[in-house]
């Protein structure tokens, strides 16, 4: 069995900022010499959303908005209050998206369908450094 692991650092806009982070998983996957396996893409922070869809405008868009309906921006959270914060919706956003997703590896790639990109969601209010950890386990 062999590990490989290494960290992703992106600048984000925040507010519902989606980025494509597969081209930066599939090197590492191909770098790390694994063949078959599993990659595992994790998010460093309760603010952010680890998970995959089809990265053009209209399907990002309806992402941002169905995550709008769930978790308004505006509307009145605990955690603000606790705070004095405006971030409690990318909070709960994030619980229900999860940072962290895991891929299979085959024949030294990641294993993922034709219309299938890993995405970073950043939900905080403000822009931020963000750090992602891409390990890969496998033979």
């Amino acid at each position: 069995m062999a590990v490989a692991q290494k960290m992703i650092r992106l600048t984000t806009k925040g507010r519902c900022h989606v980025l494509d982070i597969t081209g930066q998983v599939e090197d590492i996957v191909a770098a790390s010499g694994i063949r078959q396996g599993i990659v595992n893409v994790a998010g460093r922070g309760s603010t952010i959303g680890i998970t995959t869809i089809e990265f053009e405008p209209g399907a990002v868009s309806d992402l941002e908005r169905a995550l709008e309906q769930i978790a308004p921006a505006n509307d009145d959270y605990a955690h603000n209050a606790r705070w004095g914060d405006h971030n409690g919706y990318a909070h709960l956003r994030s619980a229900l998206l999860g940072t962290a997703r895991s891929f299979p590896v085959r024949d030294g790639a990641v294993y993922l369908g034709t219309w299938q990109q890993i995405v970073l969601c950043d939900f905080d209010d403000h822009p931020r450094q963000r750090e992602i950890t891409v390990t890969v386990l496998g033979e």
